[in-house]
């Protein structure tokens, strides 16, 4: 049995699209809303249409594991925290520096082929409870072509007085987050590059994820934001600059994730993401006026730019090496120097 016989065998039918004439069907999981005849798959080869029904992702995962939530990267969602961590197949995007992409790009790229490893959405919460996880989030593939199935999971791990969560590109619809939002806290989104030439090589249009991006925060999610930079790619002061005035525009209280890129997949050519060019990054972020910039995977070559602060007396609030938390001084959301309500998610 081929790789797209497996996928198919376990799906069910959709509920985040309508019905066309001819048996089409319009699919609104991301911002694509791909037009799907029938027999034919959308942009991200896992959802399709069959008989005029639009078929979806169900009842497995490619990807499972327990992290501290900072790996996502939530830093302001219930610090120190472990997550069960999910992933399926498929993706709406094609990065040439995806990290996953063996799960990401199946059924585009032949040299990707993850199998499914079939999981009901109780045994994934009788993981957590059985680690001590205190979340269970949806990544390592693109969650939004899979909604349907992360719904059913995030329905079990609410009743089991979970945090749930979505690591995202951000290619959203209205119609999929208001699907999610009964059952979905917390929402992170890769903000690539501001370029939308530079978006449109990655398989996305640039004001497709601005409005997913504020859509998810005025809809009340709790929304941190990562950009990875590339050197070459999205690493020059001014598209940096726009980024972050973009953010604020939004809301000063989003934290910034500024993140160094490895080479990895199809993109070998540029050098890894030196210390210097976060550290600028980060600088750059706060300069505009966002009150919480991070920089990501070169723990301790950053300095100050791991932890948070008070953005109100400048106290040190939370003292992070990587995934790890060497202090938390936060008292009940709050800064104990000044009393400042510190935005973020710090109990369920």
């Amino acid at each position: 049995m081929s790789l797209a016989e497996l996928l198919d065998a376990r799906t069910r039918p959709g509920a985040l699209y309508e019905r066309l004439e001819d048996r089409k069907v319009r699919c609104s999981a991301c911002a694509h809303r791909c037009v799907i005849f029938d027999g034919k798959r959308g942009i991200c080869q896992v959802r399709f249409n069959k008989d005029g029904t639009l078929h979806v992702p169900w009842g497995y995962v490619s990807s499972l594991g327990l992290d501290p939530i900072e790996k996502k990267p939530f830093y302001h969602v219930l610090p120190g925290a472990r997550t069960v961590t999910f992933g399926m197949l498929g993706c709406d995007l094609h990065c040439p520096y995806c990290q996953n992409w063996e799960i990401s790009q199946t059924l585009r790229d032949r040299n990707a082929g993850a199998l499914p490893h079939d999981v009901t959405p109780q045994e994934l919460v009788n993981l957590a409870r059985r680690y001590g996880a205190q979340a269970i989030i949806s990544s390592y593939n693109e969650p939004l072509i899979t909604s349907e199935w992360a719904v059913e999971v995030f329905q079990y791990a609410k009743r089991a007085g979970l945090l749930t969560g979505y690591v995202s590109n951000g290619n959203a619809t209205r119609e999929v987050l208001q699907y999610l939002r009964p059952y979905l806290d917390c929402y992170k989104i890769d903000l690539k590059t501001f370029q939308d030439k530079n978006y449109r090589g990655l398989g996305a249009v640039l004001s497709k994820i601005l409005e997913g991006i504020a859509m998810v925060h005025e809809l009340g999610f709790w929304l941190e934001i990562v950009t990875l930079i590339v050197p070459g790619f999205n690493d020059s002061d001014e598209e940096l600059r726009q980024i972050a005035k973009f953010l604020v525009s939004i809301s000063p209280d989003i934290p910034w994730h500024v993140t160094a890129f490895h080479k990895d997949y199809k993109m070998t050519d540029p050098e890894n993401t030196p210390a210097e060019t976060l550290i600028r990054a980060a600088q750059i972020g706060y300069d505009a006026g966002l009150h919480f910039v991070y920089t990501g995977n070169l723990p301790g070559m950053t300095g100050r730019y791991e932890n948070t602060y008070c953005p109100g007396c400048g106290a040190l609030l939370i003292e992070r090496y990587g995934f790890a938390i060497l202090q938390n001084k936060l008292r009940d959301g709050r800064c104990p120097q000044c009393g400042r309500v510190i935005p973020g998610v710090w109990k369920i």
